[in-house]
């Protein structure tokens, strides 16, 4: 549905984004994941065709930005990272604005407007001047005027950025709600969000791709520690003749213990355990490393 195909973005002398190519499927929830000038908002600017790339082409369906940039912004939901409101204007006033806009008038904009607030968990705030509200549900008007028309692909900088508890956990409902219909991508510094809410996560380090996997695909590669009762000059002999154990990493040593990190599949644990036992080694522990958003964050970071 969606295909950046060698994005760079620069800014004078500064490369925001560089050389980044990803496709992203229909009704995915997809986070992008970085420090704070990693370069997740200038690739959401250069979605929504607010941005031009300064190379490459990005494409959603057969739309490409800058020759039909009309026509995929009309598919489009977005919220920035700060988002103008007209604080004067109620929720109700500012939303029956936006669906003007979007060219819905009359009992279906009003349908459009009403359904978006109940939504976002807006209606005792409807008739309400925006100055008046809490910077949480200010959020939230956001939100809702990002979903209002119903769009296909949604994209969301720091959709919680402002909630309480009780109100992010609202928010995590309606973005998995939305997903049922939409695409989703949403932008955050908060590696809790990213588990909570996505199915896939994007790292980005110096605008460049560092990581993109399946969340859930995480702890399924992850490596298998074992400790036992023998050096590496004993070990390793012994698991090099395993095949699919790819490398032997002595991790910690004490008191006459020694824990490995295995390069390993996690189903190879019963054959890793046999074969230790065989050699008449003590194997006091086997399990898998774990690895969880924070480490492979931590991990990419280094790496590029």
């Amino acid at each position: 549905m969606i295909k950046i195909d060698h994005v760079t973005r620069k800014f004078n002398d500064f490369t925001a984004v560089d050389d980044v190519s990803l496709e992203i499927g229909k009704g995915q929830i997809i986070g992008l994941l970085g420090h704070n000038g990693a370069g997740k908002t200038t690739i959401m600017k250069m979605l929504t065709g607010y941005l031009e790339p300064t190379s490459g082409s990005i494409y959603v369906d057969n739309l490409q930005i800058g020759r039909d940039t009309e026509k995929i912004q009309s598919k489009l939901g977005y919220l920035p990272e700060n988002c103008p409101l007209w604080m004067d204007m109620t929720i109700y006033d500012f939303l029956s604005y936006h669906a003007a806009l979007h060219d819905f008038h009359n009992s279906n904009k009003q349908e459009l407007v009403v359904k978006a607030i109940q939504r976002t968990k807006l209606i005792d705030k409807a008739t309400q001047p925006i100055h008046s509200l809490s910077k949480g549900y200010r959020q939230r008007v956001g939100v809702a005027q990002a979903i209002l028309h119903n769009p296909e692909i949604i994209i969301l900088d720091e959709p919680t950025n402002g909630l309480d508890p009780s109100q992010t956990i609202n928010m995590r409902e309606l973005i998995h709600d939305l997903s049922k219909k939409s695409t989703v991508i949403l932008s955050t510094h908060i590696m809790q969000e990213v588990q909570a809410l996505c199915e896939r996560v994007i790292i980005l380090n110096s605008g460049k791709i560092a990581i993109d996997e399946q969340l859930d695909a995480i702890n399924q590669e992850a490596p298998i520690l074992i400790t036992i009762d023998k050096d590496e000059h004993a070990v390793k002999p012994i698991l090099d003749k395993i095949n699919g154990v790819h490398s032997v990493q002595l991790k910690n040593k004490s008191n006459g213990s020694f824990q490995y990190s295995l390069e390993a599949k996690q189903e190879l644990a019963p054959e890793i355990s046999y074969a230790i036992q065989k050699a008449g080694f003590k194997l006091y522990e086997i399990t898998s490393e774990k690895r969880n958003l924070e480490s492979i964050f931590t991990e990419a970071c280094l790496n590029t």
